[in-house]
Order: structure tokens, then sequence, then C-alpha cells
């Protein structure tokens, strides 16, 4: 499954809504670690195809991330039922994301 582009607009239909688990990877384009978990959250989308897996700019929508008390990048929030379930701060490899997965 693709990586979606979460945004203000839709994070409450794709995440807080979702049926299924959300992997959400709120980055910078000028972090140097998210520019390195990028490519890891690719994978974990095709890795995983029973959870949704979303990236966050926080940049452009710093609203959601001071609302989820994002103050580090890159910072992995797995979201179940419209409630956080795990939270992980810094890269994190392929295993390290399974292991937040519910």
């Amino acid at each position: 499954m693709a990586v979606l582009e979460i945004t203000t607009d839709n994070f409450e239909k794709e995440v807080l809504q979702s049926e299924v688990p959300v992997l959400v990877d709120f980055w910078a384009v000028w972090c140097g670690p998210c520019q390195m978990q990028g490519p890891v959250i690719e994978e974990a989308a095709e890795a995983y195809p029973e959870i949704k897996v979303g990236k966050l700019n926080v940049d452009e929508q710093g609203a959601v991330a001071q609302k989820y008390g994002v103050m580090s990048i890159p910072t992995l929030i797995v979201f179940k039922g419209g409630e956080i379930y795990k939270k992980a701060v810094g890269f994190h490899s392929l295993e390290e994301i399974r292991q937040l997965l519910p």
C-alpha cells in the first residue's frame, strides 16, 4: 500500500476514523534523521498491508503535530481506534516499527 500524505484536512478521515491501525510519521524536509526514516516508512507500507501508513509534514501541518505533543522529529505514532496506541521518537528500523504495531 502507498504511503499517504496526511494533512490537517484529511487527518480525521484517514487516521482517527480509520478501521485499521494507522502509522503516522511526523517529519520535516530539513530533518536529517527524517530523511533516513522515509525509506523505512515506505518499506513498512509494503511489508504491513494490514495497516495504513502516512507521513505528516510538521512544518506544513503544525497544528496536528502540536495537538499530539510532537516535540522532536521523526516521531512515529500508531493510532488504533482513533486513539494513540504507541509513540516512538527518533529513527526506527523496520523491525522496531513492527514492534510498535498492534
